[in-house]
């Protein structure tokens, strides 16, 4: 039975009860139903069945498809199909009724997004799991240490990660950070990131000086998830920075992208828009 993306999954058994969640942690945010997102997004969830170890497929819409954009081609990127990860057996999916501890249990790996075609891919950053100090390289110097200890103290249980170049020069990268429990990914991204500060985040990627909050991100409807959004703000050196924070349940995900003179607004927003869909 087909069925659209932000849709709630099959409800199965609860998984093991979470640890205790931190003083700091607050309730998990909502968004309205904004069906704008056909606009930005190049892919629907269909599903392929009922069952826990049931993949449910990501399938690419035709231009003439996509209310808008039935013209030349805008600059977004092709990607492949992309599938949902089986899960283990008596497995839920996040924001199921027996899953109210919101884990993915599927393999973190599987859950990033695949480089688009044409792209190569970063040899330091295959799909596979990296190290902490790796995903805090991709911060400024003044950051890392005051983010290695909310790590720390956070429970992070592994890193996953996915990095490629497309043929227009701009580079990406996909970390996905899995902790405990939802509590702590929410604690980690509001206070040590501090995501939702009205003159930015708190932590800024190495070599950005100042931020603009991306609007697009109103747009984009995955329930249960928060998805945060910047660009580099001129004046800045020789390339520009954007990059995108999507928190869902247990895990949350660092979007990067770089680029010589400017960072494609479209590109950038496809792609923050469907690793925000393979994690809701």
């Amino acid at each position: 039975m087909s069925r659209q993306l932000t849709e709630t999954p099959v409800d199965e058994t609860a998984p093991a009860p979470e640890p205790k969640a931190p003083a700091s942690a607050r309730p998990r945010r909502t968004r309205a139903v904004l069906w704008a997102v056909a606009r930005w997004t190049a892919a629907v969830v269909v599903c392929g069945g009922v069952g826990a170890g049931t993949a449910a497929g990501i399938t690419a819409l035709d231009r003439h498809e996509v209310p808008g954009l039935a013209t030349e081609s805008d600059g977004r990127w092709e990607y492949p199909v992309l599938r949902l990860p089986a899960l283990p057996a008596d497995r839920l999916r996040p924001y199921t009724d027996g899953n109210e501890g919101e884990v993915h249990h599927a393999d973190l790996r599987e859950l990033l997004l695949p480089a688009p075609a044409g792209a190569t891919p970063d040899p330091k950053l295959k799909g596979g799991f990296v190290s902490t100090d790796a995903y805090l390289s991709l911060y400024g110097k003044e950051f890392r240490a005051e983010l290695k200890r909310s790590l720390a103290d956070s429970t992070l249980r592994h890193i996953a990660a996915r990095g490629w170049t497309a043929p227009d020069g701009t580079r990406t990268t996909v970390h996905l950070l899995r902790f405990s429990s939802v509590a702590y990914a929410e604690s980690y991204e509001d206070v040590a990131l501090q995501v939702d500060a009205a003159d930015g985040p708190l932590a800024l990627p190495d070599g950005v000086e100042d931020v603009v909050l991306e609007n697009f991100t109103d747009d984009v409807d995955v329930p249960d998830t928060s998805l945060h959004a910047f660009h580099e703000k001129k004046p800045y050196g020789p390339e520009q920075t954007s990059w995108a924070y999507v928190q869902a349940g247990d895990t949350l995900a660092l979007i990067t992208l770089t680029r010589k003179g400017e960072v494609p607004a479209v590109p950038f927003q496809q792609t923050v828009t469907l690793q925000n869909q393979l994690l809701g």
